[in-house]
């Protein structure tokens, strides 16, 4: 086994569960951009440190220098990843479907557009992870 390969799957999971569980729990009271506020400058901060801790002698100014067009419309993409998602539990999505849900659309989202930007196959193989996804998409909303 390749540690180096699979401890970021680790951290995703880790760290959506953290994500997902905030996200319910936000208070009614708080507006989510409000509090997007916060997480944004805590996360600025956080991946600062770890910036200057992991890359000793390394510049963020001189890597600003050097960012393109994809970290400014990333940044756009997570508002509003985290956006939706407090939205949606404040609609009142359960925390055992409304990611499940989101993700398979988006799972076959990617598999499609894999395909067209990318040129990914699609197997037959994929195209029925599809079949089941959308089947259980089918179960859970029963």
């Amino acid at each position: 086994m390749n540690f180096s390969y699979y401890w970021p799957i680790g951290l995703i999971v880790l760290s959506n569960v953290f994500y997902h569980i905030c996200s319910k729990q936000m208070p009614e009271t708080v507006h989510p951009l409000a509090a997007l506020t916060v997480t944004y400058g805590v996360g600025a901060v956080a991946s600062g440190a770890l910036y200057c801790l992991l890359n000793r002698g390394g510049s963020l100014l001189a890597e600003y220098r050097n960012l393109g067009w994809p970290a400014f419309v990333l940044g756009l993409a997570v508002v509003g990843l985290e956006a939706g998602s407090i939205y949606m539990y404040k609609a009142g999505w359960t925390l055992n479907s409304g990611h499940l849900v989101h993700g398979t659309i988006l799972a076959i989202a990617l598999i499609f557009l894999g395909y067209f930007l990318y040129h990914e196959p699609i197997t037959w193989t994929k195209l029925g992870g599809v079949v089941l996804c959308l089947a259980g998409l089918a179960l859970v909303n029963r």
